[in-house]
């Protein structure tokens, strides 16, 4: 996935924009394997983001926001063999999360930017998402803070990204329902902020 757009218009960061995009990701990557390390792989704050949505006046909500690598199809596929290996959701839950403790997050550098978040099929937060195209998700753990602009896309099922998304929800909640939509959200760093300020 391209760090800010995709297919041929790829945006180029300048150095600034890529030292938050990278801030950020190595946060992300840091508070991800404490939680998987250390709370069963429970969602923390930081990878709850409350959404503020483009139009004026909305109330805003939280959703569970997925980081994914690059190069999906080798995750995807061990996600997928894991899933398929055991109906057991406490086999799935403990086997995932060895996965994830190990060295998955070891290495922001392999993750793209673009997130992603798994709904319900008759979401409303989703359909205003995908309605508007755009929102701003703002996230905040420990005495860290990013505020991130976003356009956000609908996924085909057919996508590498919605199938990485899927089978790595799925591991968590063995009760995905038929129809559940994965959307994805492109930073626009050049009017994201960070609290403190990326170094």
């Amino acid at each position: 996935m391209p760090a800010a757009d995709d297919g041929e218009n790829v945006i180029r960061l300048n150095s600034a924009q890529e030292a938050l995009m990278r801030h950020f990701l190595g946060w992300q990557c840091r508070i991800r394997q404490h939680a998987m390390r250390k709370d069963g792989g429970r969602p923390s704050p930081g990878m709850c983001p409350s959404v503020e949505f483009s139009d004026e006046g909305s109330a805003r909500v939280e959703i569970v926001i997925l980081i994914s690598q690059k190069d999906t199809a080798d995750t995807t596929a061990k996600f997928r063999h894991m899933a398929r290996k055991t109906h057991d959701p406490k086999e799935r839950l403990e086997g995932v999360v060895k996965e994830l403790s190990a060295a998955y997050f070891q290495y922001p550098d392999e993750f793209s930017d673009v997130m992603t978040a798994l709904f319900a099929p008759a979401s409303t937060a989703a359909g205003r998402l995908v309605e508007t195209g755009r929102c701003v998700l703002h996230f905040s753990q420990y005495s860290q803070k990013y505020s991130i602009p976003c356009r956000v896309d609908l996924l085909a099922e057919a996508d590498p990204v919605w199938q990485a998304t899927f089978w790595h929800n799925s591991l968590f909640n063995p009760n995905i329902p038929g129809g559940a939509q994965v959307l994805a959200f492109t930073p626009d760093w050049a009017e994201a902020q960070a609290d403190p300020p990326a170094a």
